[in-house]
């Protein structure tokens, strides 16, 4: 297991930044992220923001599929280069901005956005209710907030796992239950909360996935020869419990604001 002591977020998230991980390495894959989108009702019309957009993946994906406007946000400065970096790829820069920020202090004003996203950000913040508020906040009325999130199937947790997510992940941040999260929602003035939790079963599927994990093999194998601390990390989080998926999936969650 990595050590504890030297894992912070931000040294396990800038690790993530120079191997390149794309959104859809994630429980579920594109798939949960396209349920998601389809549940948020997206059309050319409707301005999203995408709080934790990583390299950019799913924000130029919306934009491309959906015709809309899109602001990514992430506080890693190395993500939101990616992310430039593919909007320009994929020739969406149009129509997606990306800029460094919190997502528990997000900077726009109120009422700004159509649907508001996130997946697999919000828990691993220290206060989730304050995120989810602000994500509320900059949602315009009858607008959507939408989130795919790591989630407590059964209670209680082994200890072993506790550690196991502390350590592998940078944060000590419990996860929560699909009551805990829908409570998140309802607590921060949406309604008509929506939920559906899933057991694990891999981090996508396909030809888009494979691209993506042979990317990362590489820049993961270039870091693993230059990086002690990146050997360290990857030898402990590798080591994945036996039990662990019987405990941990993920949530897709929406409410209107």
């Amino acid at each position: 297991m990595p050590d504890t002591e030297q894992l912070s977020p931000e040294v396990v998230y800038g690790m993530v930044a120079e191997v390149g991980f794309g959104r859809y390495f994630h429980l579920g894959g594109r798939e949960a992220t396209t349920e998601l989108l389809d549940l948020c009702h997206l059309g050319k019309d409707k301005y999203v923001l995408d709080v934790g957009c990583a390299s950019g993946k799913t924000a130029c994906y919306v934009a491309t599929k959906y015709g809309c406007r899109v602001v990514g946000v992430d506080f890693l400065e190395k993500m939101i280069e990616r992310a430039n970096e593919r909007a320009q790829r994929e020739g969406v820069q149009d129509r997606v901005s990306f800029q460094q920020a919190d997502a528990q202090h997000l900077p726009f004003e109120d009422n700004l956005f159509d649907v508001v996203i996130g997946e697999f950000i919000t828990g691993l913040l220290d206060d989730k209710q304050k995120a989810v508020r602000g994500y509320v906040r900059v949602t315009r009325p009858g607008g959507i907030v939408g989130l795919n999130e790591g989630t407590k199937l059964k209670t209680p947790v082994p200890q072993d796992l506790i550690e196991y997510l502390a350590a592998t992940f940078g944060f000590r941040a419990s996860l929560l239950t699909r009551e805990g999260w829908q409570g998140l929602l309802a607590d921060a003035g949406l309604r008509d909360t929506l939920a559906t939790t899933y057991k694990a079963e891999g981090l996508g599927s396909g030809r888009e996935a494979l691209k993506d994990a042979l990317g990362v093999a590489h820049r993961a194998l270039y870091m693993y020869v230059r990086n002690p601390a990146f050997r360290k990390y990857i030898g402990g989080s590798l080591s994945l419990p036996k039990n662990l998926m019987d405990y941990f999936g993920y949530g897709i969650y929406l409410g209107t604001k």
